[in-house]
C-alpha cells in the first residue's frame, strides 16, 4: 500500500526527533565517570549535609575560587558526587574548587528555606576557608548545572533580597561572575517539569507563595550586576533552552552583561562531562570569567 506523503512527512519528523534525543548523553554516562577524591571534605555547618569538597591546584600562590553547585532538580537522591570529575577537571585549570552539598527536597530541613540558606552559608564560608588555604576571595566565580544553575544565579542575586526575607544575608560574599549550565533560571516558567520539583522546593504555586518565587527565581532578582555566561544545549530534553534565551534578554535589558552560548545538538548532561566535546566551552567560560591565562592563575 502506498503511504500518503503527509504521513511520510510526519514519520520523518518523528524519526528525526527520536534520533536527536538518542544522540544526547544520559545521566548514566555521568555516573560512570571517575570520581576523584577531593583534597579536603569540610563542614560549613552543623547538619551532616552542610559540607563541601575543596580541591586545590598544584600551583603556588593565592588561587581564584570556583564554587560548584550540583543539580538534580533539588531532590535528595542527587548529590555532589556526580560532579567529582567535573570539579577535578576545573581544578586542573588552575583554580580552587569548592563543591557544595546542601539539604534538598526529601532531606530534613531541605527545600524552602533550608536549601537556599545552605548554599548561601556554604558560599560565605569561603572566607573561613581562606584563613587556612591560599584562596583569593576577591576572585570567586559560581558555576552550577540545571537546578544548581538556578542556585548559582541566585547566589549572585541574593544581595538584592529585602532585609525582611528569611534568605537575607547582611554581608554576602561578593561574586565575580556566574557560569550557568542549562540553568533553571525562571522558576515560574519551569513548572511543572521534573516531577513538579519547583512546587516541592517552594511549598506550592506562585499564587500561594508569590514572595518565595520573587526571592528565589533568578529572573526576578535582576540585575545581578556581575557578568553571566549561560551555556545551554539546543537539544536539552530536561531544561528548555528558551529559559536561558529569555534570561539573557532580560539581563541585558536590566543592564547586566549576559552571554548566551547555545551548543547545537547538545543535551543536558554533556555540559558536566569533562570527556565531552562541550567541555571546551565550559572551561573557556570559567577562564574568561576569572581572566586566567594559559599559565593558569598568574
Amino acid at each position: 500500500m502506498k503511504v500518503p506523503h503527509i504521513w511520510l512527512f510526519f514519520a520523518i519528523l518523528l524519526f528525526s526527533a527520536v534520533s536527536l534525543r538518542a544522540q544526547t548523553m544520559p545521566f548514566s554516562d555521568i555516573e560512570k565517570l571517575p570520581k576523584p577524591q577531593a583534597d579536603h571534605r569540610i563542614s560549613y555547618g552543623d547538619d551532616p549535609l552542610q559540607f563541601g569538597d575543596l580541591r586545590l591546584p598544584k600551583t603556588k600562590g593565592k588561587h581564584p575560587v570556583v564554587i560548584v553547585v550540583h543539580g538534580g532538580c533539588w531532590f535528595a537522591q542527587y548529590d555532589l558526587n556526580h560532579l567529582a570529575a567535573f570539579s577535578d577537571a576545573l581544578t586542573k585549570l588552575g583554580v580552587a574548587t569548592w563543591s557544595l552539598e546542601y539539604r534538598r527536597i526529601g532531606d530534613k530541613g531541605g527545600a524552602w528555606p533550608g536549601t537556599f540558606q545552605d548554599v548561601a552559608k556554604g558560599t560565605d564560608y569561603v572566607r573561613e576557608l581562606a584563613k587556612k588555604y591560599p584562596l583569593d576571595v576577591k576572585r570567586v566565580v559560581v558555576i552550577g548545572h540545571s537546578a544548581g544553575g538556578q542556585l548559582a544565579l541566585w547566589l549572585a542575586g541574593r544581595k538584592n533580597l529585602p532585609k525582611t526575607s528569611e534568605l537575607y544575608s547582611p554581608n554576602p560574599l561578593p561574586i565575580t561572575g556566574v557560569v550557568a549550565l542549562a540553568a533553571i533560571s525562571d522558576l515560574k516558567q519551569y513548572r511543572p517539569n521534573c516531577d513538579d520539583s519547583v512546587n516541592k522546593l517552594l511549598g506550592g504555586s506562585p499564587e500561594q507563595f508569590a514572595e518565595r518565587y520573587q526571592q528565589t527565581s533568578p529572573i526576578e532578582l535582576l540585575p545581578l550586576k556581575v557578568p553571566v555566561t549561560l551555556i545551554h544545549g539546543t537539544a536539552d530534553p530536561i531544561v528548555p533552552q528558551k529559559l536561558s534565551e529569555e534570561f539573557a534578554r532580560m539581563a541585558e535589558k536590566a543592564g547586566d552583561r549576559a552571554t548566551l552560548i547555545a551548543l547545537p545538538q547538545t543535551g543536558h548532561f554533556e555540559l558536566i562531562s569533562p570527556q565531552a566535546k562541550e567541555w571546551k566551552a565550559v572551561a573557556s567560560a570559567v577562564q574568561e570569567q576569572l581572566k586566567l591565562t594559559s599559565g593558569h592563575n598568574k
